[in-house]
């Protein structure tokens, strides 16, 4: 443990003595690292960044730089990183653009290589992002998430709990809660396997089964069906489903345009 001679660490910067900070690491700026954080050779840290405790940074990420944003003007900005996560070789997650405002990343995900999180971006707990996506701009992403591979998210785009994108998929639309999306924001089923393994029973999965195909399965008007739905008895993960839907400014994503939807 400790701060190896090679690194860089600027003389603002707030390091817990329980904090390991490897070797040729640049920490510039009043960086706060919180307790048994580890940052690898060559990662760059820098701006108004605090991260918690037992926390991985790999080789060569970079942490809180500037957005990568035409309209930022070297405002104070922020990037707010939990405890738990592990962030590795060469992701990139940018701090804030306007003025006083933050990138917030919860607790307990996995960013992998070359994973991109634009500024404003707000991710929660427990969520993997694979290697090479991309996350424009102030996307939000809900608890338990899965974004596969080169997967590319649109500014402003919201992403809900549990959802699973496919590996190469595309969307400037929202992405409803327990959904899998592939394609281009093409949802496909409810996701199973996610919902099983968070814990979630058989009767609150049909539930969701049954409330997919009422709204996504035809094409049809989705706000006559979702108010077909909440005329009737709903769950609290349907309800979820239908709060998120009502709550889009972008749109969420189309059903599939053909008449089979595989579960995964």
């Amino acid at each position: 443990m400790g701060i190896h001679s090679t690194a860089v660490v600027d003389r603002l910067a707030e390091i817990h003595s329980d904090a390991d900070i490897g070797p040729f690491v640049t920490i510039d700026g009043p960086v706060q690292i919180g307790a048994r954080t580890r940052v690898l050779p060559y990662a760059h840290l820098s701006g108004q960044t605090q991260i918690g405790v037992d926390n991985v940074i790999h080789m060569g990420a970079v942490v809180g730089h500037v957005p990568q944003d035409l309209a930022y003007s070297g405002a104070e900005t922020f990037l707010r990183i939990g405890d738990r996560n592990v962030i590795r070789e060469y992701a990139q997650i940018h701090r804030g653009t306007q003025p006083g405002s933050s990138t917030v990343i919860g607790d307990d995900n996995y960013f992998m290589n070359l994973a991109h999180v634009g500024h404003n971006c707000s991710i929660g707990n427990g969520i993997i992002i694979v290697n090479g996506v991309m996350l424009g701009g102030h996307v939000e992403v809900g608890d338990l998430a899965f974004v596969s591979g080169n997967s590319v998210v649109h500014q402003h785009v919201r992403i809900g709990k549990l959802a699973f994108l496919r590996g190469l998929t595309k969307t400037s639309r929202d992405v409803p809660p327990f959904c899998v999306m592939d394609g281009t924001h093409t949802l496909r089923a409810i996701n199973r396997v996610g919902l099983r393994r968070a814990g979630y029973g058989l009767e609150q999965i049909r539930a969701l089964q049954a409330a997919f195909r009422r709204l996504f399965y035809r094409r049809r008007n989705l706000r006559l069906a979702l108010g077909e739905l909440e005329a009737e008895a709903c769950g609290p993960e349907v309800r979820e489903l239908i709060d998120f839907i009502r709550a889009s400014k972008r749109g969420v994503c189309f059903g599939p345009k053909d008449s089979v939807t595989a579960d995964e």
